[in-house]
This record gives structure tokens, sequence and C-alpha cells, in this order.
């Protein structure tokens, strides 16, 4: 494999723009590369994971989206990651291969979720079936227990995984268990494998114990005050940092109440961009017209520190 930039800082979960009528909105794509990369400072992205609806997208779909990304991200980002993770072997080595042909930066796969992996052994059986599908393809293992029940600890899962997988790179973290992270990140001692974070309204912590960065949501639309928070932290100014790290914190606590997922980030990205995102994909349903005007005003409220 040729030597590649090694990916750290922030990795948009990007968001799956529709229709009205529900259909991808690919036009918009390029307006969104541009809005991330000169708006938020990020430069990395994650596409069809769970804030790109991947699971709810035809595979025909996915590679639409994933081709667009790469065509309009071409000399603008630094990495494009595909999420190929689905819940049968074959559509993952499908979009696996399919990633690999128009040159992706990276493929991420989540554990499979209806018939589920019980062990390490089962787990690694299966992100080695498609990893072998893009075998020049930097590979990252998706773990996220919260949505797929596979609670499959990543530091058991590590051990011996370069000889099985010789294309792992890292993981994206997706989990609140702070101990198994830390864990990960000590026996990773050669700093060969990336680590990165993606639960938004805790990254701070994660920083403490050694992620490399983080992949979430929230970067679409605070990536820049994230990245200041991230400037804050290498100081390092931990006050700072704990500064946007409450704020963002804030903002997530007070949407949570209300009820925020993938719609709700839709509606969000669409009215702090002026992109827009269109509704989710059934069987989500659009964010309500009081919970925009709602989370505007708590947003618009948020006194960021130097006025950033």
């Amino acid at each position: 494999m040729t030597p590649r930039k090694k990916l750290k800082g922030l990795v948009a979960a990007t968001i799956t723009p529709m229709t009205p009528d529900g259909k991808i909105n690919l036009p918009v794509i390029s307006q969104y590369v541009d809005y991330l990369v000169n708006e938020q400072n990020v430069r990395n992205v994650f596409v069809n994971g769970t804030t790109g609806e991947g699971l709810s997208l035809s595979i025909q779909e996915r590679k639409q989206l994933a081709e667009e990304w790469m065509c309009q991200g071409k000399d603008k980002l630094d990495h494009v990651i595909i999420h190929v993770g689905a819940l049968n072997l074959p559509e993952c080595q499908e979009l696996a291969r399919h990633a690999a042909a128009i040159g992706a930066g990276g493929i991420a796969v989540i554990a499979p979720f209806f018939f589920k992996p019980t062990n390490k052994d089962e787990l690694v059986a299966f992100l080695q079936k498609v990893a072998s599908e893009a075998p020049e393809v930097p590979f990252y293992y998706y773990h996220i227990p919260p949505l797929t029940g596979v609670k499959i600890r990543v530091e058991e899962l590590l051990d011996g995984i370069k000889a099985q997988i010789p294309t792992f790179q890292g993981v994206k973290f997706s989990d609140t268990d702070l101990l198994d992270l830390a864990q990960c990140i000590s026996k990773n001692e050669t700093g060969e494998f990336e680590f990165l974070y993606g639960v938004d309204e805790q990254l701070l912590g994660a920083l403490a114990v050694g992620a490399n960065g983080a992949v979430g949501s929230t970067y679409n639309y605070l990536g820049r005050q994230t990245n200041l928070m991230l400037q804050a932290f290498a100081k390092p100014d931990f006050a700072l940092a704990q500064q946007y790290q409450f704020l963002t914190g804030e903002f997530l606590n007070f949407v949570i109440k209300l009820g925020f997922g993938v719609a709700q980030t839709k509606a969000v990205m669409t009215f702090v961009s002026g992109i827009p995102m269109g509704p989710p994909r059934l069987p989500l349903v659009d964010a309500s017209s009081e919970f925009i005007v709602k989370a505007k005003a708590k947003l618009d409220s948020i006194v960021w520190p130097h006025g950033n």
C-alpha cells in the first residue's frame, strides 16, 4: 500500500440530502463539500453511516452517494471514508469492491445486527471477508453497540487483528465506554491504529485518553467551534477546551430532551448551512416546526468563547 496521510482531527458524518419526495439529492453535495471546507474547516468525511441513513438506502443509492462525494471532494477533502456495512455479507463485499474501485480513502463496517456475531472470532471472520474485497484500502471497524447490540469489547477485538486483516487501520468508536477506549489506546504503543471517537458530547474525555480524532454529526454544523476546542486542548488550554465542550453539550442536552435523531440533525444542518437536507426516509419522520424554532433559538443564544 502506498503511504497515506494519517487521519486525525474531525470527520463529518455526512447527512444524505433528499428531495421533498424522498429521492437522494446529489446536486447539492458540491455545495455541501465547499461548506464543510470553507465554513467549518472540516476536510474529512464519513459517508453512508448512521447520520447518512446508510442502512435505509438501496445499494445503488449508496454507490451513487459514494461516487458523488469522491468526485466533489477531489482536491478539496483529505479523506473520504465510505461505510460499507450491511445486514448481509454479499452486499458488504459489493460495496467494499465499489469503494475500492472509486478510490475511497478508507472503508468502515458495522457489526451485522439482526443475526449477530456472539464473540470476537465470529466478528473478525465477518470483517475479514469484507476487508479482503478491498485489499489496498484502509479498513475501520465501526463500533456502535447502542444501535447494533453487539457489545464485543474493542480491546478484545484488537488482539491479533492485523494478522487476520492486514488493512486494519482503526476504529470509529461510538460508545461511551471510555475504559474500553483507553485500554485500546494503551495497547496501541506503536501508534499504528487510529481511534476516532463518535460521541460528540464526550469528545474532550476521549481526547484526554488519547483519541486521534472524531467522527460525528455535529461537525457538519459545529465543526469550526469543535476545531477550536481541539486547538485549545493541544496548547494545552484545558479551561478553554472545557468551555467549548460544555457549550456543545448544552445545545445537545437541550435538543435531546426535545427528541433528537437523524431527522432533527437534517433540520439543524439545513437552518445553519442554508443547504436543503430534506426529509429523512421512513420509518423516520421529519422534524417538527416546533423543534426547528426551539433548536434554532437555543443555538443562536449560545455565546462561544471569543465570539467564535
